[in-house]
């Protein structure tokens, strides 16, 4: 069962002031893209980045939080990242439409839910 409830204690342990949260991997994209997650801490509030190779400016729903996010949360953002149509790069339109295979250290179901997604939609 996925608790999707669970929330990090934080995301830091002292080695750097970012941290990455998920890694997405889109296999059905023509160049199998991939896109980075990465949390910063600034005056105690969590800022939040997506990266891609193209450096499409990702807009993440939340940007910022005070605490780490749920599980929830973090799906929430993951399946709601949007880009500006006039200045999207790559076809990342496309790519974000797509169910990502997830990797995450902080969120151990983050790989589950994604995993069971895609099995569900036929995407092995």
């Amino acid at each position: 069962m996925i608790n999707f409830n669970y929330r990090p204690e934080s995301y830091f342990d002292g080695s750097g002031p970012t941290t990455l949260l998920a890694k997405l991997l889109y296999p059905e994209s023509q160049w199998g893209e991939e896109i980075n997650i990465y949390a910063n801490v600034i005056d105690g509030e969590y800022y939040f980045e997506a990266i891609d190779f193209y450096g499409n400016d990702i807009k993440l729903n939340p940007e910022k939080i005070n605490q780490p996010l749920t599980l929830q949360e973090l799906i929430f953002l993951i399946e709601t990242m949007d880009v500006e149509s006039k200045s999207a790069q790559g076809n990342v339109e496309l790519t974000l439409s797509g169910i990502p295979e997830a990797e995450s250290k902080l969120y151990p179901d983050l790989e589950r839910y994604f995993s069971e997604k895609r099995n569900y939609y036929g995407l092995r």
